[in-house]
């Protein structure tokens, strides 16, 4: 029996984001500096600094004198004005920023073009002059995130608001120490736009009335599907403090903390929301002071399957929770499913204290206290790591008011399509159906058969597991038991496979009697208002049996073993009202005990981030004259202004022509899809160096490619090809180079350059603020022989802040580390992407595989002795070119075939944040090479999150559905940020890949995938 689900590091040594992002060339401190951007009087403009900013790899010693450079510039503030230069000022800003500095927007409405992306510093400041006074638009934003901060140690954002967010409103990940302080999120809704003539009033909103239904009166504010998921989102990060904050409108949640140890979301506001606040599968959380009103659901603390890790230990204290019924207006996940009315929920997350709290005027509940066997059926959670059971749950002291007085309908049109995690309240009230004493009030009830019976206060699904004496305790990839709680709980990350069953013998006494109260409920003294049924236990399906077995067509149901099941069923139909079976004190002589309150402890600083250098510094080594063929390295640990100055190539004006030095032009078996650019890529190993042979370990070193010596530049030109003109033309080059810091860790940096022509010549200066460019193709790819043609006015070029998102993982080196030079994408024969070239330049290199040509020049080491078979080496791994069937090894256009393709696509295109240690490493969605196809690859795997970026559908792959699946829609989309993947470097959709990626779903991926029934 099975219904479907009804919920379904911190880069401390990146110590030169800025460098690999930029600096403001200046390191005097702002005050004394007539060229800093807070002196109003000096003529600078508001940005500060320049795109020719320094870096963070400076040796400290000024060229001109031989002494001390000046202290780094610290605590220097820029100033955004409203206007039609804010964005610009705002990434010139943000691209800069080192520990202590403040970004800071003036009073006013500001519409912003870009979002903010704060990467890899620490210790800074983000601030308006208030949250009613400073307003930032993103409704024309090309990003999905309004302000986003990754990979930071120290991060305090106060005193603005951020509105219609594509995406998330606020975003925190992997940070340590974050304060979001007086901020909030809104949408405008499905009214009249929220403008610079009318926020004044349009950012108070109300709760007086809010809609049941769809297409209700709303007097306050109109809700909306169409707007962003999250309004405050720290995710994967650590000691985390939001507070006097205010969500509204979020088609998910309002004001949410997941997979984060230590956080406290106190004197906060939620209204309007799907859910209000969460927590979710967080260690050490709290909820204290806040108010939730006029949402489909308040508040939520729980466990969610298949992501990053587990949670517990929460505390909910002095909260008000009252009125939220808003009809459900979310697309799909969890929240699509919490039935309005809900004050509170919990589900698989075990210790949490709701003590103090006022919960009023809920429909359905005001405490829904539910598990995953509820959802799944017994024992038939897909993930075994995570506990299904909600334990150590401590309710007392609470006062409960109008519960449960209108139970929702379910959603026919998701009954219809067999998502039947809507109909429970339903069930609630087919368990609580009224005594019916007069004949004629049957017809009454049946009229209302979708909404029978009523809710209460507290609604338990009466679940608990019995002991399995067979599960051994789950072991790591290395046959090592986990790691475990003092409890005897396993701490399951993702790293931890699978376990075959779920390890529960820690709940159980050597007489096999479940140890109470620590695994139980406690639920006593609170004020439970007469107005309303104080508790009902459904006991989960009980009673249902017979009307489940015929939906799901089990006719096994009707033998004597399920006839039997059918009778004992019966007897459990009806919900028991019995609360003292939670009087802990009365049954076992002791209640649970309180659980401590979160403390956030004292920020420490890293030390990591180096000084900038002076203007003066950067221009003396890159200036400086080398001999001809040789590469400017002293320049190396700097941010030259123009690509020139570090003398990478014969040719000056083009990047296409022979690399100085040993440069060793390559390209990757199946490449990053980049709006149909053709690239040119070339890697520089110092003289008298060698990189280092690194594979991915069958699985154990999925992110790691070779590693490279200090001093190598990865250089990657992106050009776009018309051969029916006879043109190629260089749009921008993005350098990696691997510096050392000061406090000697390796940091890759990452520089974008932008191809000019300035008086007859051709020239790529840095452009840390990225930019955009005109573009057009019609060439002949070099691998498939596919005419390719098409135009674009939107292709991309990143800011320097950008280059971090899809480049770190926290298990590379610090700051942009490579993600295509990976022995298995390296593993081919050398062939220039464009036959524009002809054989001159880095077209005329020798057309053989390019391990072994790298290992015979004496730049790679650690090789294994390869066997070569049309210039691919058979003995190692191989990625296949995504576009020639055949090239996997397997029958052309085959299933193995096709599918082997479609997963060297989605390695390349979307696997260096789809994995564990990737920006996103929260959604629990992972792409590697090496990993079986199942539930952390898509297989009906739900959503994280619900938004536009589910396109309204329910799971990330359904077998044999394309049209029903999330990656198909998000792969093809366009000129939608919340759906666009990737969503860094390309306008348009690349069409012959979602082709391919729809045939394998079509055609390939069925019912035998692991977990392909949890779609039905």
């Amino acid at each position: 029996m099975n219904i479907n689900r009804f919920w379904p590091a911190i880069a401390l040594a990146v110590t030169l984001v800025l460098t690999a992002c930029g600096g403001d060339g200046s390191n005097t401190p702002a005050a004394n500096n007539p060229a800093t951007p807070n002196n109003p009087d000096n003529g600078g403009d508001d940005g500060g600094g320049g795109d020719d900013g320094g870096d963070d790899g400076g040796t400290g010693t000024d060229p001109d004198d031989g002494g001390e450079t000046p202290p780094d510039s610290v605590g220097r503030t820029f100033m955004v004005s409203p206007g039609e230069n804010a964005t610009e000022d705002m990434v010139n800003a943000m691209v800069q920023l080192r520990p202590k500095d403040t970004l800071q927007f003036e009073c006013g409405y500001f519409e912003l073009d870009q979002g903010i992306l704060i990467q890899a510093t620490e210790d800074v400041l983000i601030k308006g002059c208030g949250k009613d006074e400073t307003i930032l638009s993103f409704k024309d934003s090309v990003n999905v995130t309004g302000l986003e901060a990754l990979n930071i140690r120290g991060i305090t954002v106060e005193d603005l608001t951020i509105l219609d967010s594509p995406g998330d409103a606020f975003k925190l990940k992997s940070v340590k120490w974050g304060t979001l302080r007086n901020v909030r999120a809104i949408w405008s809704g499905g009214g009249e736009p929220i403008t610079a003539d009318n926020y004044a009033d349009r950012v108070h909103v109300s709760c007086t009335n809010p809609p049941f239904n769809e297409g209700d009166p709303t007097p306050d504010y109109v809700p909306s599907s169409a707007s962003g998921r999250y309004g405050i989102y720290p995710v994967e990060s650590e000691n985390i403090l939001v507070e006097g904050s205010e969500s509204i409108g979020a088609s998910d949640a309002g004001i949410y903390v997941g997979q984060t140890n230590t956080a406290i979301i106190r004197d906060s506001r939620a209204a309007y929301n799907v859910m209000g606040f969460e927590i979710e599968n967080v260690q050490g959380g709290e909820y204290d002071n806040n108010i939730a009103e006029c949402n489909t659901g308040a508040f939520l603390i729980y466990d969610l399957e298949n992501i990053t890790r587990y949670g517990d230990t929460s505390v909910m204290i002095n909260n008000v929770a009252r009125n939220n019924n808003t009809y459900n207006f979310a697309h799909s996940g969890l929240v699509s499913v919490v039935p309005r009315g809900t004050g509170f929920i919990t589900l698989g997350y075990d210790n949490i204290e709701v003590l103090n709290n006022t919960f009023e005027d809920h429909s359905t509940a005001a405490v829904i206290y539910a598990s995953y066997e509820l959802i799944d059926g017994k024992n038939n959670t897909a993930d075994k790591k995570i506990d299904p059971y909600t334990e150590g749950l401590h309710i007392h002291n609470n006062v409960m008011k109008n519960s449960g007085y209108d139970l929702p309908p379910p959603d026919l049109e998701k009954l219809a399509n067999g998502e039947v995690e809507s109909a429970l309240p339903t069930l609630i009230g087919l368990k609580n159906l009224p005594t019916i004493n007069d004949p004629t009030q049957l017809l009454g009830s049946l009229t209302n058969i979708l909404n029978l019976g009523k809710g209460a206060h507290i609604v338990w699904d009466g679940l608990r597991d019995d002991l399995d004496e067979d599960c051994p305790y789950p072991v790591d990839s290395n046959g090592d038991p986990v790691p475990m709680w003092d409890s005897g709980k396993p701490v399951h990350t993702n790293e931890h496979p699978n376990p075959s069953c779920h390890y529960n013998a820690y709940k159980f006494d050597e007489n096999k009697a479940r140890i109470q109260p620590e695994w139980g409920s406690c639920i006593h003294d609170n004020d439970l208002n007469s107005d309303s049924a104080p508790y009902l236990n459904f006991h989960g399906t009980d009673g249902l049996e017979l009307v489940l077995a015929i939906a799901e067509q089990d006719f096994s149901i009707l033998s004597p073993t399920g006839l039997t099941d059918v009778l004992e069923g019966l007897l459990n139909l009806p919900s028991d009202t019995r609360l003292s079976d939670h009087d802990c004190q009365a049954r076992f002589g002791k209640t649970l005990a309180s659980l401590p309150r979160v403390t956030i402890p004292p920020f420490e600083p890293s030390g990591e981030f180096d000084p900038a250098p002076s203007d003066e510094v950067v221009e003396f080594y890159c200036s400086a004259d080398v001999a001809e063929g040789e590469i400017n390295r002293e320049a190396l640990n700097y941010n030259c202004p123009t690509l020139d100055q570090y003398n990478l190539f014969a040719d000056a004006q083009d990047p296409r022509s022979t690399p100085n030095e040993s440069g060793q032009p390559f390209v990757l078996n199946t490449k990053l899809f980049s709006d149909y650019s053709t690239k040119y890529r070339v890697v520089f190993v110092p003289p008298g160096e060698q990189a280092v042979y690194s594979d991915g370990q069958d699985g154990n070193n999925v992110n790691g490619s070779i590693v490279f010596p200090e001093g190598t530049v990865i250089a990657k030109t992106f050009a776009f090809t018309d051969e029916s003109q006879g043109t190629e033309v260089p749009v921008e080059t993005r350098l990696l180079i691997k510096r050392r810091n000061s406090q000697d860790s390796a940091v890759w940096v990452g520089l974008p350059y932008i191809w000019e022509e300035e008086d007859g010549k051709r020239v790529a200066r840095l452009a840390m603020n990225g930019g955009t460019a005109s573009v057009a193709w019609h060439y002949r790819d070099a691998d498939s022989n596919t005419l390719l043609t098409g135009s674009t006015d939107g292709y991309t070029i990143p800011n320097g802040n950008q280059c971090v998102t899809c480049h770190a993982n926290d298990d590379q080196p610090a700051g942009s580390a490579p993600i295509g030079p990976k022995p298995r994408n390296l593993n081919r024969a050398y062939k220039a992407e464009s036959a524009f070239m002809g054989t001159s330049g880095q077209a005329g290199f020798p057309a053989v595989n390019q391990i072994k040509q790298w290992k015979d020049l004496g730049i790679l080491t650690g090789v294994p002795e390869l066997t070569i078979s049309n210039g691919v080496a058979t003995n190692i791994e191989h990625l296949p070119r995504w576009n020639v069937p055949g090239d996997s090894g397997e029958t052309a256009n085959s299933a193995a075939d096709i599918e082997s393709r479609v997963r060297a696509y989605l390695e390349v295109n979307c696997q260096h944040c789809h994995n564990d240690k990737g920006a996103a490493s929260n959604t629990g969605y992972y792409l590697d090479h090496f990993r079986d196809v199942n539930a952390s690859y898509g297989v009906c795997k739900k959503p994280t999150a619900t938004g536009g970026g589910s396109c309204g559908r329910q799971h990330v792959l359904v077998p044999g559905s394309a049209g029903s699946s999330i990656v198909s829609c998000r792969l093809s989309a366009e000129d939608d940020p919340q759906k666009m993947m990737p969503p860094i470097a390309r306008s348009v959709a690349h069409g012959e890949a979602t082709a391919l990626m729809d045939q394998w779903i079509n055609n390939v991926v069925d019912s035998s995938y692991t977990n392909a029934s949890a779609c039905n």
